[in-house]
C-alpha cells in the first residue's frame, strides 16, 4: 500500500516533555558499544553521526541494511537527527525490496556490504562511510541530540499475510516509553549500564528494541556482532564486561545448550520471537547462571508484557499497558502505542496486571527469530508463474520448539524442481525455504477447498516412505551465517564459505545426530561440486552407516548438489 494512504489520524502523543534525549549517556567517555577490545565512546559515537549524516541522500526513506550492529545504530540515529524515516521490514527479499519501493519510492538503501552491494540490490545504495578514529573524534564537541516525542522515525513492517508488508509507524516518545518500561520491568538497574549481547538482527523489531534501545537509554552499551555459532555466543558472552544480558531467541538458545560446550555466568537472558518451552527455560537458568525473562509483544504493540518464564506461566503486562476485551477480541492499548490494537493469540485475563497465553495462532511461523506465516507463504508460492496449486506445512515434529524447517506441496508439473525454488527464494526469507518441496499430480482439498493437516501428515509420510528414510534420521538442514568470521576476506566483494567449514558443520552434525562424541570422524572422500556463499540453506543428506561404520552423504541447496563423500569413524570413537 503506498505511504500516502498512511495518512490516516492516529492518536497523537502527548506532549508533556518537550525534547527526549536520543541516549541517556551522559560523560563523552561513557562507552555506547563494543567491537572486541574496542569499547566506543559517546565522543565516537556521535562523531561517527556526523560522518554519516555527511554522506546521506537527498531522500526521505532509507532502509538500513548495515548487518554491523553498530553500523545499523549509527545509520539510525543519522536519520533521526536529519528527519529521515527508517524502513525496517521483516526480510530483504528482492520481493521485498520491489514492496518497499512501492512504498516509499524515494527510499535508498544504506549497506555495509562493500562496493558488491551496489549491485545486488533493486534500489540506489549508499556506502557506509570509514568512521572515525578515537583519536579523530577527541576534536570537537557535539550534544546528545533531543528529537520530538512525536518525531517519526520508523516504519515497520509485519510479515504481510495478505502478500504485502503492513507498515506501522514508530514515533519516538512512544518507542521510549516502551523502552523504559521494558527496561523496569527486567530489573535493568541504570547505576550498572549493561553490556547488550544479540543474536538477532538489529532490523528485527525485538533486535530493534532489546539490544539499540535498551542500551542507548539505559546508558548501556552493546555489542556490535551478531554471534550465531554457539563457541561464538560463549566467548562474546565471556569477553563483555558485566553486567552482561544476552538478547537471543528459543531456537538460538537450543542450540547453544545442546552443545554442552562451558557457559559463562551472565547477568539476564532475554528471550522472544517464539514460545520457549519451559524446560528450555530452566536450562538456559542452569546454564548461564542467570533469570531468564521472556518478552511477549509485537510488530504493532512493540514490547508488552514480561515473565520469568521458568517460574511463572503467566504474563506481566509492562506499566501503562492495559489489556480490555471487546467484541470478542482482546485488545491492547496504552501511551506507547498509536491506537488500540487487537491481539492475534488466544488470552485468559487473570487480573488488570497479569494474563496467560493459552496458544499462539496456527498460522504463525516463527524460524531463528524470524517471524511469517503461513497463509503470506502460499500466497507466495501460488503466484509463481506455472504453480497451478501449492501449500507450505509445518510438520508435527517440528512444533515442539525444535522448528528448523517447513515442507511443501506443489503442483507445477512444468516447472523444474531448481526453477522454482530460484523464483520462490526471490519472494521469501532463506529460512522458510521448504525442506523438501514435494511434487504432486493435485492436493487433497475437500469440499470447501481447504487441505486439512491430516491430509498433509499423510503426503509428507508417504514422501519419506517412498524415499526409503525416517523424517528425522536422514536429512537435516545447515545454514552458515552471512557475517561468520570464516567467510571475512574468502574472498573480498564476492565471500563464499570454505570447504573446510563446510566439512566440518557436516561431520559435527552427523556426531550429533549419531550420539558419538568429536572428533569422530576421518574423511573417507570429498568431492566439492561447486561453492556456496554465506547464509545459504544448505541441506545435508546421508545414507545409514555401512558395515565398516562409514556413512555417504551430500550437500546440497536449490540449484542442485554442492558436495559429497563419506566418513569413517575415527578410532575409539563411541
Amino acid at each position: 500500500m503506498p505511504l500516502a494512504a498512511h495518512a490516516k489520524a492516529l492518536r497523537p502523543i502527548r506532549s508533556h516533555v518537550s525534547l527526549l534525549p536520543l541516549l541517556a549517556h551522559l560523560h563523552p567517555e561513557a562507552i555506547v558499544a563494543r567491537r572486541g577490545d574496542d569499547a566506543i565512546t559517546l565522543r565516537r559515537f556521535l562523531a561517527d553521526i556526523a560522518r554519516v549524516v555527511a554522506v546521506l541522500p537527498d531522500c526521505r526513506h532509507m532502509l538500513n541494511l548495515c548487518a554491523d550492529r553498530y553500523h545499523f545504530a549509527v545509520g539510525l540515529a543519522a536519520n533521526m537527527v536529519t528527519g529521515r524515516i527508517s524502513l525496517l521490514p521483516s526480510t530483504h527479499t528482492p520481493e521485498t525490496l520491489r514492496q518497499m519501493a512501492a512504498f516509499a519510492p524515494d527510499c535508498q538503501i544504506l549497506s555495509d556490504g562493500g562496493e558488491a552491494d551496489a549491485h545486488r540490490y533493486p534500489l540506489p545504495v549508499t556506502a557506509f562511510p570509514t568512521l572515525s578514529t578515537a583519536a579523530e573524534a577527541v576534536t570537537g564537541e557535539r550534544d546528545v541530540p533531543r528529537l520530538a516525542p512525536a518525531q517519526h522515525i520508523a516504519w515497520v513492517f509485519t510479515s504481510g499475510s495478505t502478500g504485502v508488508p503492513q507498515p506501522h509507524r514508530k514515533c519516538w516518545g512512544r518507542l521510549a516509553i516502551s523502552t523504559h518500561a521494558t527496561a523496569a520491568a527486567l530489573g535493568l538497574d541504570p547505576t550498572r549500564p549493561a553490556t547488550f549481547v544479540g543474536t538477532v538482527p538489529p532490523q528485527h523489531m525485538f533486535g530493534f528494541e532489546s539490544t539499540v534501545l535498551l542500551s542507548w537509554l539505559t546508558g548501556g552499551a552493546f555489542d556490535a556482532g551478531r554471534p550465531f555459532y554457539p563457541a561464538d555466543i560463549a566467548a562474546t558472552l565471556a569477553h563483555a564486561p558485566a553486567p552482561v544480558v544476552l538478547v537471543t531467541t528459543p531456537f538460538h538458545l537450543r542450540t547453544v545448550l545442546d552443545e554442552g560446550i562451558p557457559l559463562p555466568t551472565i547477568d539476564r537472558v532475554i528471550s522472544a520471537t517464539a514460545p520457549l518451552p519451559v524446560e528450555l527455560a530452566h536450562r538456559a537458568e542452569a546454564g548461564f547462571g542467570a533469570p531468564l525473562f521472556e518478552i511477549y509483544g509485537s510488530t504493532e504493540t512493540g514490547q508488552i508484557a514480561t515473565r520469568r518464564s521458568a517460574t511463572t506461566p503467566t504474563w506481566t503486562l509492562t506499566r501503562d499497558v492495559q489489556l480490555t476485551v471487546s467484541a470478542g477480541k482482546y485488545w491492547i492499548s496504552g501511551e506507547q502505542i498509536d491506537a488500540p490494537t487487537p491481539l492475534g493469540d488466544l488470552i485468559e485475563i487473570v487480573d488488570a496486571r497479569h494474563f496467560s497465553l493459552r496458544g499462539r495462532n496456527e498460522d504463525l511461523i516463527n524460524i531463528a527469530g524470524k517471524r511469517t506465516s503461513l497463509d503470506y507463504l502460499n500466497r507466495q508460492l501460488c503466484a509463481i508463474p506455472g504453480v497451478r496449486d501449492g501449500a507450505f506445512h509445518l510438520p508435527a515434529a517440528e512444533r515442539d520448539g525444535h522448528v528448523t524447517r517447513l515442507a511443501a506441496f506443489v503442483v507445477a508439473p512444468d516447472i523444474h524442481e531448481a526453477h522454482l525454488r530460484a523464483a520462490l527464494r526471490e519472494r521469501i526469507d532463506a529460512a522458510f525455504m521448504p525442506r523438501p518441496l514435494i511434487y504432486r499430480d493435485s492436493l487433497p482439498r475437500n469440499a470447501t477447498g481447504k487441505l486439512p493437516r491430516a491430509s498433509c501428515e499423510a503426503l509428507l509420510a508417504a514422501h519419506y516412505q517412498a524415499r526409503g528414510k525416517a523424517r528425522h534420521a536422514r536429512s537435516r538442514s545447515l545454514t552458515l551465517a552471512a557475517d561468520h568470521p570464516a567467510c571475512v576476506g574468502h574472498f573480498p566483494g564476492r565471500p563464499i564459505v570454505p570447504g573446510v567449514v563446510l566439512l566440518d558443520r557436516a561431520a559435527r552434525a552427523l556426531a550429533a545426530e549419531s550420539g558419538l562424541q568429536e572428533p569422530c570422524w576421518r574423511v573417507g572422500s570429498v568431492k566439492f561440486i561447486r561453492a556456496i556463499k554465506p547464509g545459504v540453506d544448505v541441506q545435508l543428506e546421508w545414507q545409514a552407516p555401512g558395515a565398516n561404520g562409514a556413512i555417504a552423504f551430500s550437500l546440497s541447496d536449490g540449484a542442485g548438489v554442492i558436495a559429497s563423500g563419506s566418513l569413517n569413524p575415527a578410532t575409539g570413537a563411541a
